[in-house]
């Protein structure tokens, strides 16, 4: 989710939820930690350099359970955070402590905003061997069984 549909969405809203991807969601307390301006510059397996660039919220729960934060606060915090650290409209993303520190995608579904897990992979997969994976079908006593819009038929 880019910044401005992140203020645009948060403009609409009387309240804030945020659910994490196995449906549990984030305490009503949570509190809003920090929002950093990340940059990242690194090199590939490939050895091509890349460049990334992102608004990052932190969220933390305390035992302050009668906190909360309302879209209002939220997006003046952004506002803010957006003059301050001089940050267009990038891409945001949620870190929450869980087991770890963990780093999601955010999205939208109308009344929630979604936590989507992020993933790791390989960048230049033609650069180091990394195999491409084959569809997969199913062999059947009939013979090949796979759906005809798959791309394996």
């Amino acid at each position: 989710m880019q910044l401005s549909v992140l203020k645009q969405t948060l403009d609409k809203l009387d309240k804030l939820k945020f659910q994490l991807p196995n449906g549990e969601f984030v305490p009503a307390h949570f509190h809003i930690t920090e929002v950093g301006n990340v940059t990242r510059n690194y090199i590939d397996c490939g050895g091509t350099l890349r460049h990334e660039n992102k608004i990052n919220l932190q969220l933390w729960v305390a035992s302050d359970v009668d906190h909360r934060l309302n879209p209002r606060t939220v997006l003046d915090i952004l506002q803010l955070a957006e003059k301050q650290l001089d940050c267009s409209n990038m891409e945001v993303e949620v870190e929450y402590q869980q087991s770890t520190i963990e780093r999601y995608e955010l999205a939208f579904d109308g009344i929630v905003f979604q936590l989507i897990n992020t993933q790791t992979a390989c960048l230049a997969p033609d650069q180091c061997g990394v195999p491409q994976e084959k569809p997969r079908v199913r062999v059947t006593a009939n013979g090949l069984s796979c759906n005809p819009d798959s791309g394996c038929c």
